[in-house]
């Protein structure tokens, strides 16, 4: 995409200076549509990662159970709705295009079809990643899932690891006298 980008306001000035159109509306079209890629397909990616944005001042100090009673409300009342909406929205037009097989309005452009396709298979993939998550945090709320080593680093790193005994030293003794 950056290769594709460079080329593109190289072959614009390049050209200009020699005369010649070093550039093309397909090139520009190719960097708008690898910017789409990564956009629209990582979103499920980022998602499953657990980088999406969030307001951490709050969330980074709060313990498992809670992160995951927030985090399933925002998927089903927040992401899974919005998701289906894009998806019922751009359906007719999604499909509409590829009946027509729609081109670039530009000379020489790319197809458009394939991208505008690319918006439901996106917010698919979103969804079933918000279905994963929701199962999970639905297992971590009712307890039934084991908390990993990077969670249990990443709590004690923050200070919200639960307030447990971690040292092995045993109870202390009495003597015969009571002391």
């Amino acid at each position: 995409m950056i290769g594709v980008g460079v080329w593109n306001v190289l072959g614009r000035y390049i050209g200009n200076a020699i005369g010649q159109n070093l550039s093309s509306n397909a090139l520009i079209e190719t960097q708008w549509y690898l910017f789409d890629l990564v956009f629209l397909l990582g979103a499920a990616y980022t998602l499953q990662k657990n980088e999406h944005v969030r307001v951490d001042v709050f969330y980074a100090g709060w313990h498992r159970r809670r992160k995951a009673i927030a985090d399933l409300f925002g998927t089903l009342f927040f992401l899974l709705p919005f998701s289906i909406l894009v998806i019922g929205f751009s359906w007719d037009a999604v499909i509409q295009s590829w009946i027509v097989r729609e081109t670039s309005p530009d000379p020489g452009g790319l197809a458009r079809y394939p991208i505008k396709a690319m918006i439901i298979v996106s917010f698919v993939l979103l969804i079933l990643q918000g279905i994963s998550d929701a199962i999970k945090n639905w297992a971590i709320i009712q307890d039934a899932l084991p908390e990993t080593a990077a969670e249990k680093a990443a709590e004690t790193a923050t200070g919200t690891a639960k307030e447990t005994s971690t040292t092995n030293t045993p109870p202390p003794t009495t003597t015969e006298d009571g002391q």
